[in-house]
């Protein structure tokens, strides 16, 4: 029975840790989802009435 002190370098599991990182995993649909459609936001204020805004917040 060998015993090894915390932090000792282990080969065996730094080779099965390599192996594990390395596989690729294909099991993924290839094809990409297309999306089609078009987004629309209002923010509503002006960039100077959110720095207002936040400077009157920030003074509270």
């Amino acid at each position: 029975m060998s015993t090894m002190s915390m932090g000792a370098y282990d080969e065996d599991e730094h080779e099965r840790r390599e192996k594990k990182a390395s596989r690729v995993d294909a099991d993924f649909d290839e094809a990409r989802t297309e999306y089609r459609g078009t987004v629309e936001y209002d923010s509503g204020e002006s960039a100077q009435d959110l720095l207002d805004q936040f400077e009157e917040i920030k003074s509270e």
